[in-house]
Order: C-alpha cells, then structure tokens, then sequence
C-alpha cells in the first residue's frame, strides 16, 4: 500500500526516533548521539548509534541502519506497512485509506484473534467430559489450576474437527483456518482435519500477549507419534524468533532469564516461584532467541537435561549466548533427569541452593574438558592442559585468566608457572589472529570501496563517491538542491543513489520534508545503506564541494557514454567484417 507522503512526513515527526529505539534499546549519549548494544546482533561494545537530529540509527558492526519506520520493521519481523501502522497506532494517528481492511497487518489481526479463541476452545475442553484424563494427568503432573489457568493449558479432544467446527461458529473462514496452521487439509477431497487431537495444549504467547501458535504434548506412550507438535511457521508464528513464557518472565524481578528446554520445566519453575524461566520452542537455542533475551536480561542460567544431548545443546548454547552479550551460568541438575523432576523431589530450597551454586560458562566448560582426559597419563595430562590453556585465553581479564590458570595447574599437579606460561602462548595466538583478522577487514572497503549491502554494487568507484558526497549534503541542507538543477537521474552511476535524488528533488519542488523516513520504493538493504551514508557525513557542508560532486557525476556519465558509443561502433565494424567473409 502506498501512503500519502504527508501522512508519512507527520508520522516520523510524531515518533522520535530515540523515543522508539529506546524501547528496545538502553542508550546513551556520546555528543549529538546515542549509542548502546545493537539489538540486531550480538555485541559486547555499542556500535549502534542514534542520531536524533537526522533521525535515522546505524549500527557499525551489523550494518543495519535507516529510519523508525525502518527499525520498527528490523525489531518486529513487520512488513512496511504493518510497521507503519504500528508506529501510527503508537503516535494515535489513524492511517488514511480503506484498503487497510485488505493488507497483511488486518490478516494478522485476524489470525491473533482466531487463535485467542482456539485457545479458549482448547481451555474449555480440559474441563469438559471429553478431557477427563487430560485434565487427570495435568493433575498427576503437579500442575493445580492455578497453573492451568495462569499458562492457557487445555486439551485438543481426539476428534477429526472439533476445533474446525468451533472456528467455523465464531465466523473463521477455511481460507482463515488453513493460514492459522491449526488444521491440515486431506488430499483426497479438500476437507480440513484438526492438526492438534488428544494432546495437551501450551499456548504460544509473544511479549506483546498475542497466542501465535500452540505446543501439543502427547499424553500416551505411542513410539509411533512425537512426544511434541508444535505449530508450524505462519504469518505470525515464527518459533525461531520467539520463546515460551516469556511473556512472564520479562516482568520478573530476580535480575536473572532461567532457559529451559521444554515447556513442562518451565511451567514448574513458574510454579516454584522461579518466574524468570523461558523455554525455546521445539527447537535449539538460535540467534534470533539469543538476541530476544538479550533485551530483556544481561545474565541467563542455562538448565538443560542432564542427559548427553541436553549437555550438547549446553555447549553448542553457550557461544550464541555470549555473542549475543549475555553473561552465562550453567547449572547441572543432579539426582534427577530435568527441572521438573528435580522440583517435585526436592522442593524449590534445594534448587534455589543449586541456582547459588551454579558455574560459570568456563567452569562449566573446564569440567567438560576435564571429564575427557586421564591425566594420570603423560600424553593425555599434556592434551587436557593445552585445550585448557585455549579457553582460559579467551577470558579478555587477566585476573581471570590467572585465576582460572591456578586451577588446572593445581588439579594436574603443574607449577603455576608452567600453566601460566601455555595460557600466555595460547592467547597471543588468539590476539594475533584477531588482529590480522581487523586489519583484513578494515582494508578491504579501502581496497575496493564496493557497499557491504551484496544488492549494491560501485561499478564506477570516482563516480559514486562523489554520488555519496551529493546525497549525504543533500539530506542535511535540502536548500542545496536549488544549486543542482541540470543534474538528472539517469546520470548518476548506482541506480538506488539516482532514484533517490529523483524523490529528494520531488519532495523538495513539493515543499515536503527531506528525510530518510519519506523515501518510499527503498528495500532494508538499500535504507542501510543509506543510513550509512548520511552516518557519515559529519564535516562542514561546502557549496564548492557540492558543485565539485556534480561535476564528477557528470564527467563520468558522459565519459562512459563515449566508452558505450564506441563499444557499438566496435561491435557493428565486427559485424560488417564477418558479413564480408561469409560473402
């Protein structure tokens, strides 16, 4: 949907950006900036930055850059035109056009609604006839009412279309009903069957209290069936970018995000008081989960199942974590398979006294290289220090890594000094190949000058700087514009800096504000870009150099027309010569 530029212009004016980034975002300010942890990737040191004053963020690691709208499209998962309604519902704006009813976001709305009330369907049935043993075995399972009532839990009755029929009452279409995931369609002739049937139900709720999508867990030992079905990805379900219950634990005061790998641990630990627990979503621990945390936490406790793959998933955890910012703790549960089991055995004191005893990653991970080796054996004591001495190098503390250092040396019986000296090895190799790394990066635009964006590309460098220069002036002094006017679109060499220009001088004849945020026919990439661009454009404005800029464009334009001018003329002399030979 195309919105009217000026609704656009009111609509950035009327949601600062520094407002709505800080939402998400702790800054602070550094000069005319803000900065803080880029909430797109992970990072230990601010590299996102805020300009209020040209309106725009730009993250110097992710290259993620543009304006409100843009950044509420990136920290949603929103199309631009949801995310232009929500910034419009935000600012109590009501966005022009009929066609709304017909867009994404009124299908979302839709699909949010339809799924609020399969969830009342599924809760109702729990406690009708038909879930008598569900409702038995959520009961056998230590979960009282409260508990079901507080998590949404119901029961999906062993029935072909019960859910199908109920939808259908409340006014769904099958078109609707299909869009939700929550039935399947037969083959054979088109009917829809319920995809959920005699399962225990687990609402997926999202941070905003939107039910996205369920988990259903099998009640019956049945090989043939998997223990969880999950709901697959749809307009608003995404499980890689979501977490159960965290919902809850968003407002919890204990300082700490407990990450759990199924639903029932993290129901328990609710239970239990611990209302700081999430779960991921049928799914490892990804990225995007991380990130999600991220923002809502520095520190997360990591529980997983005691057995070998819940250690696995631990140690494959561990560096999206970190990478994600986050201090990580490890806790091992002992005498039971999971958090839930451990809970109704011992109660919540006992595993409160496990939470305080809980290591840290690099005790976690010294105690896994320990269970590897037998260091009553030469070759195999010299193995285990080394890989010892590679993680300790890694702590940027060297307090740390002394401490740390003294530990090993003492468990394999080595002087302090011997242990320290391996660590010291290990760890100007690792700043080494950091630094060759850096330098790697850090010329590599000097080299080639080609934009990160792949979308992108500077088939003529001198122009395209100069294109850059042009642009970057242009957004912060538009009055400029006034000096340029026999400069036209099609000469400059990057398309998206052309299209650009053309809109820029549009706005400008039109007497509209020039910003970032009334660009329109832009990808994410190419605003990223942009937002680059105008991040960089710090020094005085010039008159001179602008003029300088145009006259560059144009030399280089007309420089390649008499290039292409006489690439033809080659091209229709071959012709003609190869026309003569056949003859």
């Amino acid at each position: 949907m195309a919105f009217p530029p000026a609704f656009l212009d009111e609509l950035v004016a009327r949601n600062p950006i520094e407002d709505v980034v800080g939402q998400y975002v702790t800054l602070r300010r550094s000069g005319s900036n803000l900065f803080g942890l880029c909430p797109f990737h992970g990072e230990k040191t601010a590299s996102f930055s805020v300009a209020p004053d040209k309106g725009i963020f730009y993250c110097f690691g992710c290259h993620k850059g543009g304006s409100v709208i843009n950044f509420q499209m990136e920290i949603e998962g929103m199309s631009y035109p949801d995310a232009v309604r929500a910034l419009a519902k935000r600012a109590g704006m009501e966005v022009p056009g009929d066609e709304q009813y017909q867009s994404r976001y009124h299908q979302q709305e839709r699909l949010w609604a339809l799924h609020k009330e399969a969830a009342r369907f599924f809760h109702s049935q729990l406690y009708a006839p038909v879930g008598e043993q569900a409702l038995k075995y959520a009961m056998d399972r230590g979960m009282p009412k409260s508990i079901l009532t507080k998590f949404g839990i119901g029961y999906a009755p062993d029935s072909w279309d019960a859910l199908v029929k109920a939808m259908r009452q409340k006014g769904y279409t099958d078109e609707e009903l299909q869009q939700s995931g929550l039935v399947t369609v037969s083959r054979k002739n088109g009917n829809l069957f319920d995809r959920f049937r005699d399962r225990l139900m687990f609402p997926i709720i999202d941070v905003r209290g939107y039910v996205i999508g369920f988990g259903g867990r099998i009640m019956k030992k049945d090989d043939s069936a998997a223990k969880y079905l999950n709901s697959p990805e749809t307009l608003i379900f995404n499980k890689r970018k979501n977490l159960f219950a965290l919902n809850f634990a968003k407002k919890s005061k204990l300082g700490y995000l407990i990450l759990v790998e199924g639903y029932m641990d993290a129901i328990a630990l609710h239970q239990y008081g611990f209302d700081c627990a999430v779960a991921s979503l049928g799914t490892a621990l990804t990225e995007d989960g991380a990130a999600l945390l991220s923002r809502y936490t520095d520190q997360v406790v990591l529980i997983y199942d005691s057995d070998t793959a819940g250690q696995n998933a631990t140690k494959r955890a561990i560096p999206i974590l970190e990478k994600a910012g986050l201090q990580v703790k490890v806790l091992q549960v002992r005498d039971a398979k999971d958090p839930d089991e451990y809970l109704k055995k011992f109660g919540a004191d006992k595993f409160k006294n496990l939470l305080e005893e809980s290591a840290n990653r690099v005790e976690y991970q010294l105690n896994a290289i320990r269970k590897k080796y037998d260091i009553r054996e030469d070759d195999q004591k010299v193995k285990y220090l080394q890989e010892c001495a590679e993680l300790i190098a890694t702590l940027p503390s060297a307090v740390r890594r002394e401490v740390y250092g003294g530990r090993v040396a003492e468990d394999a019986k080595i002087s302090m000094d011997a242990m320290q000296m391996e660590i010291s090895r290990a760890y100007k190799r690792r700043t080494q190949r950091e630094k060759k790394q850096q330098e790697k990066q850090s010329l590599a635009p000097a080299r080639n000058h080609q934009p990160h964006s792949r979308s992108i590309r500077y088939d003529n460098v001198k122009s395209a700087m100069a294109e850059e220069q042009l642009l970057g002036q242009l957004f912060r002094e538009p009055v400029l514009l006034d000096q340029i006017p026999e400069l036209k679109p099609d000469q400059f060499s990057v398309p998206l800096f052309g299209r650009v220009f053309e809109q820029l001088t549009r706005r400008f004849r039109e007497g509209m504000e020039i910003s970032l945020g009334g660009l329109t026919d832009v990808t994410s990439e190419e605003m990223s870009h942009l937002a680059g661009i105008l991040h960089s454009q710090t020094g005085p404005i010039s008159e001179q150099a602008l003029k300088d800029c145009v006259r560059t464009i144009q030399s280089e334009y007309e420089a390649g027309q008499v290039v292409s001018e006489n690439d033809l003329l080659a091209v229709q002399k071959r012709m003609k010569e190869r026309k003569g030979m056949k003859a």
